[in-house]
This record gives structure tokens, C-alpha cells and sequence, in this order.
């Protein structure tokens, strides 16, 4: 037994908004109520149990039905919550749709760097309303999700047959509407490979609490960019994740079996180095 008890937050996206009942059987429930921190309400009730030995928790980025917008999501009081609950690892799954020919629907796609478009969102907890979270931290984001752990998905998805991209830029939007033509044209350019609504700031705050935090994306559509296509519509996307869901469920459900197995004793001493380090305040 090491110093840590690795723990792992899973937080199911759209198309996933009930990840308990699609990943674990047997199960406690936290309230959200219970949940509470001093960054309000997590969107949904967190279950507890296990998987292949491994501690879980999880939670629905939108709430069970889907009815949190993107930028209502209370992204700070999520990752304190699963924080809170002793986690030290997080496991994300996001519907995207794709910037490039390469990436088809229903690809998988693991993440490894990010664009923010986000302008409304609370993007750190070190705004100085909180004492566990006190000064100002200057986080470098590269790598911006956990290489580690976004390996042991890549490995994942290969040990179960599952085509899987390692690596790519997600430009995260505000939304809820989706971009326009121009728009998605620019993301292009920039040197986007996949657009979504949630991934920040979820991926830095993760980071700043202290949790090894990966994504597996999946293709849903084309944005709008491809003239030869159709352009994307919500159901469409809600539609063509829950055909492929149970490749993010499996691949969940097999990551969570190899984070076990592996010793995170000096990767989780390396993150709260680098929070430390990064917080340029005087210490009392």
C-alpha cells in the first residue's frame, strides 16, 4: 500500500448523463446537497463504488437528463466535490465534432493540448474567495492533461481492439450554439482537430486541484466547415454518441483497471509540487 489511495473521478458528458447506471452496479449515492462546497452545487448526485479493485466516483457533467447548459455547469464545484471525496484522478468523456478529414464520427480521439474560447466561465479557484485556495497561481498548462494518464486510455482502447487517436487539439467553446461557418473555418486554422463546450475549464482546474486529469473524446460530427456534409444539429450528436457509447463505457471501465496497476506515488507528488510552486504569493 502506498501513500495514496488511488481514487478515480469519472465525469460522464452528453450522451453519458448517467454514467453510475452505465458503468458501475453496485453503488452509494452522495446527495449533491451533501456535496456541497464552497463553490455552490456539483450538477448531479455522485456514486460511489468500484472497479477492479479501483475506487470511483462519478458524476453527470449536466445533470441526469441533460439539463445544464455548457456554461451553467458548475465546473468549480465538480472538482472540489470529487477533490473533496479523495480523488486523485480524473477520467472525462466529452462529445465533440471534428475540425479535420482524419478524424471520422465516432472516433476516439484522446486529447493532449487545448484553445479556450470560453469567456463567461469561473477559470480558477484561486480567485481569492477561498482559503484552501489562497494566492494567485500562475499554472503552466503544457502538458495541459495528464500524459500518464492519457496513456493508460491509449493503452486501453488498443487492448480492447478500439481505434483511438493519440493526441489533438479541442477548441472549447462557449456555446450553447454552435459556431458558424466562419468560425469553424477559423478553428481550423488555428489548429484545431476537435470543437466542444466543456473541456475548459474543467482541464485547468483539475490541474490546480491537484487531480491527474485525462479526456476521451469522441467524434459526433463535422461542425459545419465541410461543404459536403451536413451541418451539425444537437440531436445528431446526442444520437451518434449513444450508438458508440458503449466504446466510452468500455474504455472507461478498462482504463480504471490499468490506473490499479500502475504506482502514481511520484506523479501525484510532482502536480502538488508544481500547484505549490506555481503560486506566486507570500507564504504566511
Amino acid at each position: 500500500m502506498g501513500r495514496y489511495n488511488v481514487k478515480m473521478g469519472i465525469i460522464g458528458g452528453s450522451g453519458l448523463d448517467d454514467p453510475a447506471n452505465q458503468i458501475m452496479k453496485s453503488r452509494s449515492k452522495v446527495k449533491r446537497e451533501d456535496a456541497k462546497n464552497e463553490f455552490g452545487l456539483p450538477t448531479s448526485d455522485l456514486y460511489q463504488g468500484t472497479i477492479s479493485g479501483v475506487d470511483v466516483v462519478l458524476l453527470s457533467r449536466h445533470g441526469v437528463g441533460h439539463k445544464i447548459g455548457p456554461s451553467e455547469v458548475n465546473y468549480r464545484a465538480n472538482m472540489e466535490a470529487l477533490r473533496v471525496l479523495g480523488c486523485t484522478h480524473v477520467l472525462a468523456s466529452t462529445a465533440c465534432g471534428s475540425l479535420v478529414e482524419t478524424i471520422d464520427r465516432g472516433q476516439l480521439v484522446v486529447p493532449d493540448s487545448f484553445l479556450d474560447r470560453t469567456v463567461k466561465r469561473a477559470g480558477t479557484f484561486y480567485d481569492g474567495t477561498s482559503k484552501k485556495y489562497a494566492g494567485v497561481c500562475h499554472l503552466p498548462m503544457e502538458p495541459a492533461f495528464d500524459p500518464k494518464t492519457s496513456q493508460v486510455l491509449v493503452r486501453a482502447a488498443k487492448e480492447l481492439g478500439l481505434s483511438i487517436k493519440n493526441g489533438g487539439t479541442v477548441v472549447t467553446i462557449e456555446g450553447p450554439r454552435f459556431s458558424s461557418k466562419a468560425e469553424s473555418n477559423a478553428l481550423r486554422l488555428w489548429g484545431g482537430h476537435l470543437v466542444n463546450m466543456t473541456t475548459c475549464p474543467e482541464v485547468f482546474l483539475a490541474k490546480e486541484a491537484g487531480l491527474l486529469y485525462a479526456a476521451v473524446a469522441m467524434a459526433t460530427d463535422y461542425d459545419c466547415w465541410r461543404d459536403c456534409d451536413e451541418k451539425v444539429h444537437a440531436a445528431d450528436v446526442i444520437a451518434i454518441f449513444k450508438q458508440n457509447v458503449s466504446k466510452v463505457t468500455d474504455l472507461l471501465i478498462k482504463a480504471i483497471e490499468l490506473v490499479g496497476e500502475e504506482n502514481w506515488e511520484q506523479d501525484i507528488d510532482d502536480l502538488k509540487t508544481l500547484v505549490a510552486t506555481s503560486n506566486v504569493s507570500a507564504k504566511d
